[in-house]
């Protein structure tokens, strides 16, 4: 067998070459090769996949699911922000229409609030925690408000008790315009700046002239403690016409540390001497159970009074049999609407307030390879056997409306709560 000649050689490796540059050239300019070779498309299949997989409705609540893949792959691979991925992502979910089913990134606090809400109970989830929280801690900078997008503008709906921005003095119903002369990120603007002072411009009214700086320091938020932490630091003791009214707001109902709290607060703590009680349940986050409802529909057992060497007396008593209300809102979902439909249910004590979110099925976090965060509702979920309330909520006793754009701290649901507690307590005294 005779060898090829050096020049063959050469001619047969420059074919090569040009092929190889012809192929590469091909590969650059076409469209779907550089959409399968982009991070997003594994992000868009996984988050597809393991709905697939998991969602509690193998008929997808009436969705083609496949269809779905098809109709968003191109809008959500061909992204040019990690925003804009989230959004393409949560409008393919949105058509499920159910709640407990949606796409966070590290730009959202709801990504940090889940995880601390879940971690906790999920060995799965302690594993993979490390990969993307090194010192399993997880926390996030931030100043404890929370904000709702109105018409384009960002009011402040919510802030959490004792934490930077009720501090400072931030309301709710304030409109955010900048911080540090930039668009407010509820993330991103407070990153790295923990401890030192960020300036808010906020405008209190609708008039322009009512806009103010706003010095503020914000703090790392542990998110596993971040709400109970809130809830110890909401108990107060209204005094009105010479009767105590307690209040507590329940910004977490995920975990059984809530609910001890509440009823160490309302059994030896700062609210047994109350007259009278105001349940917070709005906004925040629900999840966990409603064995507290026991502290207003047990039978009561027998009292228990101990006398001390000094004479003084306490007695304990393991229900609240005082005069007691609910507030609840939009932002109630989950066990919070639960534990409002058992206060109807049982006739406690009025629901005030507005309707609730209809958000009742049981979800579950899973980590995709980025790190971010998918939530799925992973089981159907009914009360007393046959009631569904996802898709329906809780309508109130008393429906109150809170506008919230510039409502200046105004807060005219809990006001109404107090007075008819009041009323309540002056009735039975």
């Amino acid at each position: 067998m005779r060898k090829p000649k050096l020049s063959q050689l050469l001619r047969f490796a420059a074919v090569m070459l040009m092929s190889c540059s012809v192929l590469l050239l091909i590969w650059l300019t076409t469209p779907l090769p550089k959409i399968l070779a982009k991070p997003e498309t594994k992000i868009f299949e996984q988050v597809w996949q393991t709905v697939n997989e998991n969602f509690y409705d193998p008929k997808f609540n009436g969705v083609d699911w496949k269809a779905m893949r098809e109709k968003y792959q191109s809008q959500a691979t061909q992204s040019k922000s990690t925003e804009e991925f989230a959004i393409a992502i949560n409008q393919m979910l949105a058509e499920l229409k159910t709640s407990h089913t949606r796409f966070y990134t590290q730009d959202d606090p709801a990504y940090y609030q889940i995880l601390g809400i879940f971690v906790p109970r999920s060995r799965e989830l302690q594993k993979e925690i490390t990969k993307f929280f090194p010192k399993g801690k997880i926390e996030y900078t931030g100043i404890g408000a929370f904000t709702k997008t109105i018409n384009g503008k960002t009011f402040v709906s919510s802030i959490l008790d004792k934490s930077p921005a009720a501090e400072a003095g931030l309301q709710m119903g304030d409109q955010i315009l900048s911080v540090d002369g930039r668009p407010y990120q509820p993330v991103q603007s407070f990153a790295g700046k923990a401890r030192d002072k960020v300036k808010l411009l906020i405008q209190r009214s609708s008039e322009p002239n009512s806009q103010k700086e706003i010095a503020i320091a914000p703090k790392n938020f542990d998110a596993k403690t971040m709400f109970i932490e809130a809830q110890k630091a909401s108990v107060q003791n209204i005094q009105r016409e010479g009767k105590k009214i307690g209040y507590i707001h329940i910004w977490s109902h995920a975990a059984n540390e809530d609910e001890q709290q509440l009823q160490e607060e309302m059994i030896y703590g700062r609210l047994k001497d109350a007259d009278g009680l105001v349940l917070d349940f709005r906004d925040g986050w629900g999840g966990g159970d409603v064995d507290s409802l026991n502290l207003f529909t047990a039978e009561a057992g027998p009292s228990v009074t101990s006398v001390s060497r000094n004479g003084k007396k306490y007695t304990y008593m393991a229900q609240w049999k005082k005069p007691v209300a609910m507030l609840i809102n939009e932002g109630s979902r989950s066990s919070k609407e639960i534990y409002a439909y058992g206060f109807q249910q049982h006739k406690i004590g009025p629901v005030i307030g507005s309707k609730t979110a209809g958000a009742v099925v049981a979800g579950r976090p899973f980590f995709m390879q980025d790190g971010s965060l998918l939530y799925v509702a992973v089981a159907d979920v009914f009360v007393n056997g046959n009631q569904r309330l996802e898709g329906k909520g809780v309508t109130p006793d008393l429906s109150i409306s809170l506008p919230l754009e510039y409502a200046q701290g105004a807060d005219p649901q809990k006001e109404r709560a107090i007075e008819i507690v009041l009323a309540a307590v002056k009735q039975s005294s």
